[in-house]
């Protein structure tokens, strides 16, 4: 087995080393507003469950040479965003919204993705999405390298109200239908993941 020093390796073969191991990785669909209106899109796989209770939901966004991107920016100054899940259905859109603009041009207008009002925060939805999630921020850690460089921006986001398609959830149960709601992850490189296969072990009682 190779083993490799964390201090040793550069901030590109780490990268590798976890996009390629911590998989497959949710992709979370952040739809944010910045002061001036402007809706950005983009997508995220360093993103998952905190708590039920409150219901925080967590976001990692890599910083580009110490310079925060526009949906961290956009999220701090706002305080609130939509959480789009990413499926077999929007991810050619999901991904074309992973193009790097410039702050003052909207990756809506590179996608057939369409909006509608939003209840609980004033940052448009997208309509081609099964389940999503308005959020507002609850708390922002910066992560800084041992250099004390701003490396990244955690974000820990409180669930105002959930949004899920009706074929897709049990009202009775309150079970969700996961395999079609047909989510993809991602993997590494260029490579996404759908569901696959499933399997049950029963937990120690």
């Amino acid at each position: 087995m190779y083993a490799f020093y964390a201090s040793e390796l550069s901030k590109q073969q780490m990268y590798k080393f976890l996009i390629g191991s911590v998989v497959p990785r949710p992709i979370a669909l952040i739809t944010s507003q910045s002061e001036e209106g402007l809706l950005n899109i983009a997508p995220f796989s360093f993103f998952n469950i905190v708590a039920s209770e409150p219901a925080l939901l967590s976001v990692a966004i890599n910083r580009k040479e110490g310079e925060m991107k526009d949906t961290a920016r956009n999220i701090l100054t706002t305080k609130e965003a939509v959480v789009h899940v990413v499926t077999e259905d929007n991810v050619a859109n999901a991904n074309q919204t992973a193009a790097l603009l410039p702050p003052d041009e909207s990756e809506l207008d590179h996608t057939t993705f369409t909006t509608t009002d939003s209840e609980m925060v004033s940052v448009p939805s997208l309509n081609e999405s099964s389940i999503r999630f308005e959020v507002k921020l609850y708390q922002h850690v910066e992560i800084k390298n041992a250099r004390n460089e701003n490396t990244n921006d955690l974000l820990l986001l409180e669930i105002q109200k959930v949004y899920i398609d009706e074929d897709l959830f049990d009202l009775e149960k309150g079970y969700i239908d996961v395999e079609n709601v047909k989510p993809v992850s991602r993997l590494a490189g260029d490579d996404y993941a759908r569901l696959g296969e499933t399997f049950t072990i029963e937990r120690p009682r």
